[in-house]
């Protein structure tokens, strides 16, 4: 995906083969399409899975599905922008398991703070956890990742009460963990000195351990490499 630029500068889906030939398999535009996909795709049983940032029927992002031909189809508009159960603008990307997507929303739930949900290839969504703030975490930019059939990911804000920036947001982010059935369990509140603080990227894991990034924190204030 690219996040900008297509028919109507609101970002595309394209392919490209390994000597270089690319070709645009849809660019988004307006009516119920979404708009600037920051994320990029998941593969599910031949068909492509992502979403947008922005857009949809209530312009808080959407899921769509594309086949390799381009045909694309808004499967579910987020609606959760102005203080619903519902999530509002995903940023990371999509993981599959069992048949099912599963995802972050940036913004949306009761309080704006971000969510994880899960949706269906026929577009049924279901909210998993609503982020609260505080020491439950908010602001999930990135997507999830999987490891004995529980989900994994960081939030970049919340956490610990310490103040992480000159606007008086508290919290320096955390990591959290979440069952299939949306019960979440925070494994570690960042403290925003040399453990680092706003983890903006996924995480990946090996070995049964978590890694990550910060991008800001650390010994020399400029991120941090981190395992959990």
């Amino acid at each position: 995906t690219t996040a900008i630029g297509g028919a109507w500068d609101a970002g595309t889906v394209f392919s490209l083969t390994a000597d270089g030939t690319e070709r645009v398999l849809h660019s988004f535009g307006p009516g119920p399409d979404g708009l600037y996909p920051h994320a990029g795709l998941t593969a599910l049983n031949g068909i492509f899975y992502g979403t947008t940032g922005t857009g949809g029927t209530d312009d808080a992002g959407m899921v769509f599905s594309i086949t390799t031909d381009g045909n694309e189809i808004p499967l579910y508009s987020f609606q959760g922008s102005g203080g619903g159960p519902d999530g509002a603008y995903p940023a990371g990307e999509l993981i599959a398991a069992n048949g099912v997507l599963y995802g972050t929303t940036q913004g949306g739930g009761k309080q704006l703070w971000g969510t994880v949900f899960k949706i269906t290839t026929s577009g049924t969504e279901t909210v998993l956890h609503q982020f609260k703030g505080g020491t439950d975490g908010y602001y999930p930019n990135s997507g999830l990742i999987a490891l004995n059939g529980k989900f994994y990911g960081a939030t970049e804000r919340g956490g610990e009460s310490h103040l992480c920036q000159s606007g008086g947001e508290g919290g320096c982010g955390a990591v959290y963990e979440v069952t299939s059935s949306g019960k979440e369990r925070v494994l570690y509140r960042f403290k925003g000195g040399t453990d680092g603080q706003f983890p903006e990227a996924p995480l990946v894991v090996f070995n049964g351990t978590l890694y990550g990034t910060t991008s800001l924190g650390g010994a020399n204030g400029f991120g941090s490499i981190f395992r959990v």
